[in-house]
This record gives C-alpha cells, sequence and structure tokens, in this order.
C-alpha cells in the first residue's frame, strides 16, 4: 500500500492518507478483506504521529470503507458496484450513517461480545472468554430425531406464526417446571423470549423512562448494563461481599433514590460466581417491600450447580408479586436456541406482550415446539445431570490449574456452579495489559471493567470454563500466568507449595 504525502499541501496530512486509501479501495486495489497496516505502524512508516493515522482511519470508517474488530485489526470493508457501466456511482459515498443515529444509539456499547463471539470460533485460539456449553455436549442427536418427528407428523403447522406469549404447551411445562423449584406461576404469567436478554430489553422499554434510576450490583452482566443504559437509566452500582449485594449500601441508595428497579444475578452471578445466601435473599425481599421497588431475577445458572446443592430463587421466596423471573434453555442445551422464559405478574405481562409484538411477534416456532418435546420425553433432566458433571470437572480443572501457575498476588474466586472464575491481578497490573499478551499468545478472556456500569475493576478478569477441555484448560491458565510473570515481573514462582497458593488465591 503506497501512499505518498505532500507535507507543503495545504490539505491536511490525515486527508490526504484517507483520499489515497480511499482510492485504493475504490480502485479495487485493495479488496474487502484486506488488512491495512496497524496505525502505530503506518504513521511510523510516513513518518507522522499516530494521532493522524487514527483521524485518517476514522473517516474511511464513517465512509463505511473500513471496519475495525479486536483481535484482527482494521480491513477493508466496502467496494462500489461498477459493473453496471455507469462510472459516475463509484464515486458516490455512502451516507454518512454515524451523523444520523438517534441519542438511544449513541448510547449503545462498543460492540465487545460480538467480538468475543469471533474469538470463540477460532480453531487455533483457547477461548477462556465465553461462557456458553461446550459443542460436544450440545444433545444434537435428540433433537435431530425430535424435529425429524414433529416435522412428519406435525407438518406446517410447525412453520405458522405462534401466540406472542409463546407455545402454550411449552408455557405449561415451564410452569411446572418452576413449580417444582418453589415458583408459583401459571402459564399465563410465562412469556418465551428469544433468549433472557430480550426479557431485559422487554422490561427496559415498558418500566424505564430516559433518567430512571436502576440499581445493579457492581460488576453484573454486560448485557444488562449496555440494555439500561441504552434505555437512558441513571445505573446505581451496590458493592458485594461473599453474601452478594451489601443491603447496608443497597438501603442506603433505595432510600434517598428511589429506584424504578433492581437488577441481580443472585446464583453464581456473572462474572463473579457469587451466590447470594439464603438469609441475604429474605433480607432483600423485607427491603424491597418496604419501599416497594420491583427486582429482576436473572437465573442462567441455577440448574449447573456442582456443589452445596440448590439453592431457592428470589421468586421462590416472594410473597408480593415484586420479583420479575428470568431464565433460559441457552446455558442449559445449547446458545444458537435463543430461547428463555419470563415470569411475571399478570398486570405486568399484558404490557410486556404488547412490546414484544413489536420486537418479534412471537419467538421461532420450530425452537419451542421442540423444546417443548425434548422437555416432556424427559430428555432435559438426564442431559442436566451429565452436563453438571463434566462442567463440575472442568471447574476443578481450573481452578487446579490456578493453583499450580498462579504467580503471587493473583487471587480468585471458587464458583460452587455456573461457568465462570473471577479473578483480581496483583496490584499495579491491569487486564487490558494481560489481555494483549494473552491474545497474541493464542488464549483470550474477558478483562473486568466492562462489567462495571460506573467505572472501576481494570485490576479484574474473568475466566469461563465450559468450552474448553480439561487439558486445554491447562494451557490456557499456564499461558496467563506466565504473561502475567512478564508483566509483573514475579520470577518463575509456579512451583511453590501448592497449599499455600490455594490460601493465598481464594478471592472469595
Amino acid at each position: 500500500m503506497k501512499i505518498n504525502l505532500d507535507r507543503e499541501s495545504r490539505t491536511p496530512l490525515y486527508l490526504q492518507i484517507k483520499n489515497q486509501v480511499r482510492q485504493l479501495i475504490l480502485g479495487r486495489v485493495l479488496q474487502p478483506g484486506y488488512r491495512l497496516p496497524p496505525e502505530r505502524k503506518l504513521a511510523a512508516a510516513l513518518g507522522v504521529n499516530r494521532s493522524t493515522v487514527v483521524n485518517a482511519y476514522r473517516e474511511l470508517e464513517a465512509d463505511g470503507l473500513i471496519e475495525s474488530h479486536v483481535g484482527r485489526g482494521t480491513v477493508v470493508k466496502y467496494v462500489p458496484d461498477r459493473e453496471s457501466g455507469d462510472e459516475a456511482y463509484s464515486t458516490v459515498q455512502p451516507p454518512a450513517w454515524k451523523n444520523l443515529f438517534s441519542s438511544r444509539a449513541s448510547r449503545m456499547f462498543n460492540p465487545f461480545i460480538s467480538d468475543m463471539l469471533e474469538l470463540v470460533t477460532s480453531e487455533d485460539t483457547i477461548s477462556l472468554a465465553v461462557g456458553v456449553p461446550a459443542r460436544e455436549f450440545h444433545p444434537s442427536e435428540d433433537f435431530n430425531n425430535i424435529i425429524s418427528g414433529l416435522i412428519n407428523k406435525e407438518g406446517g403447522c410447525l412453520f405458522e406464526h405462534g401466540p406472542t406469549a409463546g407455545h402454550y404447551p411449552l408455557r405449561e411445562y415451564l410452569a411446572q417446571f418452576m413449580r417444582n423449584k418453589g415458583i408459583q406461576a401459571g402459564p399465563d404469567n410465562i412469556i418465551i423470549l428469544s433468549g433472557s436478554q430480550q426479557g431485559l430489553d422487554l422490561a427496559a422499554k415498558v418500566l424505564i423512562e430516559p433518567g430512571d434510576p436502576v440499581v445493579i450490583e457492581e460488576q453484573t452482566y454486560m448485557g444488562a448494563i449496555q440494555v439500561f443504559a441504552t434505555a437512558g437509566a441513571r445505573i446505581l452500582s451496590v458493592p458485594m461481599d461473599e453474601e452478594g449485594m451489601r443491603l447496608d449500601i443497597l438501603e442506603q441508595l433505595v432510600s434517598r433514590y428511589r429506584p424504578k428497579l433492581i437488577y441481580t444475578q443472585p446464583t453464581y452471578q456473572n462474572p463473579s460466581g457469587i451466590t447470594m445466601s439464603g438469609s441475604r435473599r429474605r433480607d432483600l425481599l423485607r427491603l424491597v417491600y418496604r419501599f416497594h421497588v420491583p427486582v429482576i431475577e436473572d437465573d442462567p445458572y441455577s440448574e449447573l450447580c456442582f456443589e452445596g446443592g440448590p439453592v431457592s430463587s428470589l421468586k421462590s421466596l416472594d410473597a408480593a408479586d415484586h420479583v420479575i423471573y428470568l431464565s433460559t434453555f441457552s446455558k442449559m442445551l445449547f446458545p444458537g436456541l435463543r430461547l428463555g422464559w419470563m415470569a411475571a405478574p399478570a398486570d405486568l405481562v399484558r404490557q410486556l406482550l404488547m412490546a414484544k409484538q413489536l420486537d418479534d411477534l412471537h419467538t421461532n416456532s420450530l425452537a419451542q415446539w421442540a423444546v417443548n418435546k425434548y422437555c416432556r420425553e424427559g430428555l432435559l433432566q438426564g442431559h442436566l445431570e451429565k452436563v453438571r458433571g463434566e462442567y463440575h470437572k472442568r471447574r476443578d480443572a481450573m481452578l487446579a490449574s490456578l493453583a499450580e501457575y498462579a504467580p503471587s498476588g493473583l487471587r480468585w474466586s471458587r464458583p460452587a456452579g455456573g461457568f465462570h472464575v473471577w479473578c483480581r491481578l496483583p496490584e499495579g497490573v491491569q487486564a487490558g495489559s494481560l489481555l494483549a499478551y494473552s491474545v497474541e499468545k493464542k488464549v483470550a478472556f474477558v478483562p473486568g471493567g466492562i462489567f462495571y456500569a460506573n467505572g472501576g475493576g481494570k485490576e479484574m478478569f474473568r475466566l469461563s470454563f465450559s468450552r474448553c477441555s480439561p487439558a486445554r484448560i491447562r494451557k490456557g491458565i499456564s499461558i496467563i500466568c506466565d504473561a502475567l510473570r512478564d508483566l509483573s515481573n514475579t520470577g518463575p514462582d509456579h512451583k511453590k507449595d501448592t497449599r499455600h497458593v490455594r490460601e493465598e488465591g481464594q478471592l472469595f
């Protein structure tokens, strides 16, 4: 890629770079997918400041000609079609889309989730970044048989529109499934969702006005932060201890700000792995009853329990309809289902259904019929028993690897279920720097900052063990810990007594 700069020209250098790269793209010299030089490398080659190249790339990205991805760099995105024979169209620029975005769009976060999903699909990367079921545990054969049988028996019914609330037999099954967990909800209290993420979005649309206070745990699911921020909520975060959300801080915030709702993951919380104690759950309900604040209980992991036995959900303890319950099949079965559900009081359900009609009319019919059949044949419980044991082994492999390889100062949690281990780095080391080292060695994890709505978490990071075999977990942890030693200059001390490391490493 040859670029010539005229330093005596009145045209700014960044525009000269932009215009020449643009012509190379429009002239098809640079094809879609071509990786442009990194900003620092191109700046050094041209003898300009890095900010000059950054501005040029931003202009090209605004024109829709290039795009940037975490872990992939900056690549050519768009080449106009010149086969029509009208050369005039080759110089027409796309709309300046960024100038057309709504104020709601401007509150959306950077596409970190999409970038992480791209990393997990890379076969040569050990991804400890994404907490999703392992592909080798997907019940593919069962679903193949079920879907084939349904198509033969039900035919075109599977491909018709369905009720916005969801397939009624599936809602009936879920009502019984939740009753077995102590949750009293009938089919008419249940909405089938296109993933539990949709439930958060619907609740935000129905309940939150811009500027409304919303309380979350200090570190929490990044998707929830994104939903509430996009809705324009004023996000208030509450620190956590080993028993969950600190109610002394929560009471201060609730009494002062009267929040519109509280969002919590009380069981195997993402990212921390913390499970709220039973007494803390009951005290939380007493507090919200006193101030009449609704609670969204997000519960994707409670069926993935490894030790300590099942815990009572907030919803099962709720005697006054203050709790909105969310869960999903995506963590129990496989993520591509995009099938979750919400249980809520009848008055709220009616309004949520009106909002859902504007979203997608109804959730995928074939997926609902198939999951209902799968569950009613008793296959779900057998599958869960199998994967609990497998994920337990993977959690233990991660904890053992951390105990073996961790340098001094690294601390981590010991979750009793779920998919995640939460780590704190030694003083002076930031997770972003460690990630940059690790990605070069083909290992990925999630830096802690993205789990914090109001800043913080730079010294934290999340490791997810569900996707990788014990051998790959061990290799990935070894590489991360070696990278950490390089950053912190602690030296190769991983051969110390592992009993001491376990005691030192305990975070919660």
